[in-house]
């Protein structure tokens, strides 16, 4: 099977074999001879990665006081980020972490857009080892910020509320350490994941099952439903568009929440 392409089958027996979890498992590398950890997401992510630093790169250059559609573009986006989520956020502290925050919301936006695009037709977070990978990483980042503006009394302020009576501690520092080091990065993963995976499973069924329709000989009622089919996946298609830049807000959001946490004086 050509790893690039979405497997579609059909039974043995000229049936009908609906779209399901397989069709996201990518058990073969892109590259004969390679790991076979070097699947198509692997590769969507690596493009992306590179897609955001040339992208930026170009838009950095050549400014002009009044700017060209590409340039009005970038500044558009860099202000939305800028303003809309990390100074309303973070506040004084937003231009430490502005250049993570853009550059996780544009790679947000390129993978998942990748579900919508001709010759990936997935989007990369559908694959759940990469929204835990990039959990992680948004993980150690608010941690980190954390532990370096106050050393070991991070852990005091993370698990310790202010006003909490003593006799308490035993029931909420193991609820504290749940919330901030295993809820978090779990749920930010999981709800990425969960949108990604399930809206391009929703679009999968349209686009198979409409072609299988379709194609069906003599049985105009399939034919038509399959048509129908096929033209409202298309509509799913804009929807998930929609869904893959509103999953790319929410999860730059939380992160600047989640550091806004941990470098604020008061818990």
């Amino acid at each position: 099977m050509n790893p690039w392409l979405l497997p579609l089958e059909s039974g043995g027996d000229g049936g009908y074999t609906p779209p399901s979890v397989n069709d996201f498992i990518f058990d073969t590398p892109v590259i004969p001879g390679t790991p076979t950890w070097m699947n198509k997401p692997f590769w969507q992510a690596v493009i992306a990665a590179l897609l955001v630093v040339l992208l930026w790169w170009l838009a950095s250059r050549r400014l002009k006081v009044l700017p060209p559609k590409r340039q009005f573009l970038a500044e558009y986006l860099y202000e939305f980020v800028r303003n809309g989520i990390a100074r309303d956020i973070l506040h004084h502290d937003y231009r430490r972490f502005l250049p993570y925050l853009l550059g996780l919301f544009s790679f947000l936006l390129i993978n998942n857009w990748f579900g919508e695009t001709f010759v990936f037709m997935l989007p990369t977070f559908s694959n759940v080892g990469f929204a835990y990978g990039l959990a992680f990483l948004s993980w150690c980042v608010y941690v980190g910020a954390g532990f370096r503006k106050f050393g070991i009394g991070f852990l005091k302020k993370a698990l310790i509320p202010e006003g909490v009576p003593w006799y308490l501690l035993w029931l909420i520092i193991p609820l504290e350490f749940l919330a901030t080091f295993v809820t978090r990065p779990v749920t930010l993963a999981l709800r990425l994941f969960a949108n990604m995976f399930a809206g391009h499973l929703v679009v999968l069924v349209f686009v198979v099952g409409g072609s299988f329709l379709l194609t069906f000989q003599n049985n105009l009622m399939y034919n038509v439903s399959g048509a129908v089919s096929v033209m409202f996946s298309f509509a799913i298609l804009f929807l998930e568009l929609f869904i893959g830049a509103l999953q790319a807000y929410i999860f730059t959001v939380l992160t600047a929440q989640y550091v806004s946490t941990s470098v604020s004086e008061a818990h």
